[in-house]
């Protein structure tokens, strides 16, 4: 595990990740051939030849360098992020509400924005937290006390919560230290911060200027 990022306080003190399995060979293989067009379960759950994989959109006309790769916590599904992958339909597979599963189109802006954000932190891990988030389920959060908005912007599509990971390290980046980078890259919509032990997530949405800890 890497110790501090130079330039980054605090970050070193981050609550551990468990880290993702390596890629098999297989896998890799898999990628160099045109993967981004696939968007897959977590391969190191079952054997290479046992992965199901399912076509999320058209697959891109040549393989892309990828920016790094995306986790979905809940699903363990992976893919890669590029230039132009995911695409609408991909991102709407990945942020899928996972307990209805149902789908929503994404705003654009999320996805523009984790973009750049890896271009801070190369071949980082993008680890989905939340995305899209039904009305209704929304709503039977709430009555359980979950702290979420009456009116989510997740439930419009236009949210997403996310940790990063750096290459090479097990330890997200610190929440306080993502937020500021994230203003820092121009993005004006709402930021929150969720610092639990255990959670340690930065959301992003493309509503109003706010910003709040959870």
């Amino acid at each position: 595990m890497l110790g501090k990022i130079a330039g980054s306080p605090g970050l070193g003190q981050d609550a551990p990740v468990p880290p993702l399995r390596p890629l098999s060979l297989a896998w890799a293989l898999l990628f160099s051939l045109g993967a981004p067009s696939v968007l897959a379960r977590d391969p190191g759950s079952v054997t290479p030849s046992e992965a199901p994989l399912r076509t999320a959109g058209e697959a891109l006309p040549a393989p892309e360098p990828p920016q790094a790769t995306l986790l979905q916590t809940h699903t363990r599904e992976v893919t890669f992020l590029g230039d132009r992958w995911p695409d609408a339909d991909a991102v709407s597979d990945l942020l899928v509400d996972h307990v209805l599963d149902e789908h929503h189109a994404i705003a654009p802006e999320l996805f523009g924005l984790l973009r750049k954000l890896a271009g801070i932190y190369p071949h980082c891990r993008i680890e989905i937290v939340s995305g899209f988030r039904s009305e209704k389920r929304n709503e039977a959060m709430r009555k359980k006390g979950h702290h979420v908005a009456g009116h989510s912007q997740h439930s419009l599509g236009t949210a997403v919560d996310f940790r990063i990971i750096p290459s090479g390290s097990t330890t997200a980046v610190d929440p306080l230290l993502l937020e500021k980078q994230i203003r820092s890259l121009g993005w004006d919509g709402g930021v929150g911060v969720y610092l639990a032990p255990g959670e340690r997530f930065v959301h992003a949405d493309v509503g109003k200027h706010r910003r709040w800890k959870g």
